[in-house]
Parts: C-alpha cells; sequence; structure tokens
C-alpha cells in the first residue's frame, strides 16, 4: 500500500493551525477530556523523574509540555503545525519556562531531522497524533536511537476496535460504529473544515515493532467504561453514572480485553 503522507501532513498541519488559537478554550471545558489529561498523566508519574529528558511528539498548543516543565522535567515540544507551535511561544514566555522547554517544527515521520536529537529519557506522545500517519512502523523504529539506555516511550494511541463506537450500531450509525475496523488505507476526519486521513494500530503493532530494542512495561485502556469526549456533557447529565464508570475503569483499565477496546489505550516500553 502507497501512502502519500507528506501530503496528509500538509492537511493535518493545516487544520490544527486553523484550531490553534481557540483550542484550549474549546476543549478546557470538557469534563471527560480533563479525565483523560488526568489518567495520561497519572501514568506519566510512575515513569518521570525531576531532571528527566522528554521529546514530545505532536505536542499540539503545549499543555502537557508546561505540565511536564512543572514536574522538573526538560522538554522538547515537536509538532508540524506552526500554529501550535505560535501558541507554545507564548505559554513559555507567561509561563516562564525557556529554560525547561524548547521546541521544534519537526514531523514524527522525520525524526533523523531533529536539530536535537537528545538522547532522552523519554519519548511521549498524547492524544492519538500518531494516528495520523499510515508510516507509524517508521516512526517507530526510529525511536531507539533518540532514546538513552532504559529509556521509555509512553504514547496514547487510538486502537483499531472502540466498544462505545461499536455500540453505535444500534443506533443505526453503521459507518461510524465499524470505521476503524475497515481503516487499512486511512480514514477521513474533519477539523475545521479541514480534511485528512487517520488510521488505527492496536497495542500488539506497537509491540511488534519495538519488540527488538524495547520491553514492555503496560498497557491501560482510556475511555473503555468512561465514555468518549465527544458524547458531551455526559458527565453533567448522568453524574452518578459517570462516576460509576469511572470506578469500574479504573479496576478494569489494565485487563484484557478492557485494556485494548478503548476509545485510547495508553501504551509504555522502556528500552533493553
Amino acid at each position: 500500500m502507497i501512502v502519500d503522507s507528506s501530503n496528509n501532513e500538509t492537511l493535518v498541519a493545516a487544520a490544527f493551525s486553523q484550531q490553534a488559537n481557540h483550542f484550549d478554550s474549546l476543549y478546557s471545558g470538557n469534563t471527560i477530556i480533563q479525565y483523560k489529561r488526568e489518567r495520561v498523566r497519572s501514568h506519566l508519574k510512575k515513569l518521570i523523574q525531576s531532571g528527566n529528558s522528554i521529546l514530545e511528539l505532536n505536542s499540539g498548543t503545549g499543555e502537557d509540555a508546561v505540565w511536564l516543565a512543572q514536574q522538573k522535567c526538560e522538554v522538547h515540544a515537536t509538532d508540524i503545525s506552526t500554529g501550535m507551535l505560535e501558541v507554545i511561544h507564548q505559554k513559555i514566555r507567561n509561563e516562564v519556562l525557556d529554560n525547561l522547554i524548547s521546541y521544534e517544527c519537526c514531523s514524527f515521520t522525520q525524526l533523523e531531522r531533529l536539530q536535537n536529537k537528545g538522547p532522552y529519557n523519554m519519548i511521549f506522545s498524547n492524544f492519538a497524533g500518531l494516528n495520523c500517519t499510515g508510516d507509524l512502523d517508521k516512526v517507530l523504529t526510529s525511536f531507539s536511537s533518540l532514546l538513552k539506555p532504559n529509556g521509555i516511550v509512553t504514547l496514547v494511541l487510538l486502537p483499531k476496535f472502540c466498544l462505545w463506537e461499536f455500540l453505535l450500531i444500534f443506533k443505526g450509525k453503521f459507518k461510524t460504529a465499524t470505521r476503524r475496523f475497515f481503516s487499512k488505507k486511512g480514514r477521513r476526519a474533519k477539523i475545521d473544515g479541514h480534511h485528512f486521513k487517520c488510521w488505527y494500530y492496536n497495542p500488539s503493532y506497537v509491540i511488534k515493532y519495538l519488540k527488538s530494542d524495547f520491553d514492555l512495561l503496560s498497557v491501560e485502556g482510556l475511555c473503555t467504561f468512561v465514555p468518549p469526549s465527544y458524547l458531551e456533557n455526559f458527565a453533567e447529565k448522568y453524574p452518578r453514572a459517570y462516576q460509576y464508570l469511572k470506578t469500574k475503569e479504573e479496576k478494569k483499565r489494565k485487563i484484557w480485553p478492557w485494556k485494548n477496546i478503548g476509545d485510547y489505550y495508553i501504551i509504555s516500553m522502556q528500552k533493553k
């Protein structure tokens, strides 16, 4: 299969640059998005230490970069969206974090072009940025040279099956319910009028391409029981159900099959 990655990246960059200035305000009030961030950060807290150097891929507006810097980590934030990088620049100035956060316009499919090649203690990518390429295998195999011995990769990705999406089949939304199954050639996504493609990858895919140099630390499902954030105001409309589902997810998030069938999963692997 031939995928025009450069063209898709151009479309992705345009979409997120268009959204950059209102991205934070658009999602800051979403309770489930805040839940997702808390879950990812709870996962990271178990892996990072003060003084760690972290390469962040698809860093967006820098919300995670700022948080990591607040944990006393040094972050090199990368993105292909110039609009997002402008927002990061402003946050670095506002928070006076220029001693802890640097940034660079670079695609995760071209990490050999990085000006700052580390090596790093961690490579981190949040909220499915890496699902915007059909060449994830090439991205994964570039990680080892950028990491120190025992360095960690933590990725938050969209799998090929989401229980909540599949349940939409009972509402007659067959196309949405099955869109992840048939994503070999990529599925169309849309942000602020800009179309691009995304692909879906199971944890086994990541493990396959990293296993020669990395050991698996953990996989946990994210929004397996808790509904996806696009079900707007679910937490506000059904607070008791939301709390129950949060508790259920906390207990089951690392257990098969629940760890594999959320809206996302968090996977961490450590360099041998």
